[in-house]
């Protein structure tokens, strides 16, 4: 993603926020744009070192503390399987998550298909279960790497 991307996207993000009552705070910002230049998921550990380059004090819970408010916001979804974190391409709206993620060379892409998300709905409304969010991770090859 351009510089020029990532700002675009910060923008959108601060304006978003403005609108829900809710504060993005420079680390908050910091984190979001750190995200905003990896096309992969990148891990808590990770993003604490970069975020250190610009807030030398930051410690652990800031950084927990900014991805739990990323992701309350819909900024950004967590990688389950590795424990790390991809911003949300279409943080505009909530919707169902499907992230194909490349074992080779770590990229990941959000999709989206209703249709899946539909199908996962209705099996588990015959089961009495009510589906509040869905994320499925698939594991596989991108198509630079296969």
């Amino acid at each position: 993603m351009t510089a020029q991307e990532a700002q675009r996207l910060i923008h959108k993000a601060e304006k978003l926020c403005q609108q829900r009552g809710a504060r993005l705070t420079n680390a908050r910002r910091e984190v979001f744009a750190i995200l905003a230049e990896h096309s992969g998921a990148v891990g808590a550990y990770d993003l604490l070192d970069q975020l250190r380059e610009v807030m030398p004090n930051a410690k652990p819970p800031t950084i927990y503390r900014a991805l739990d408010f990323l992701q309350e916001q819909g900024f950004v979804h967590k990688i389950t399987s590795s424990n790390s974190f991809v911003l949300c391409s279409h943080f505009d709206h909530q919707h169902p998550v499907q992230m194909l993620i490349c074992e080779s060379c770590g990229d990941v892409q959000e999709i989206q298909s209703e249709g899946v998300y539909d199908e996962l709905k209705h099996q588990a409304e015959d089961q009495g279960f009510k589906v509040q969010n869905q994320t499925i991770e698939a594991h596989g090859l991108c198509a630079k790497c296969h």
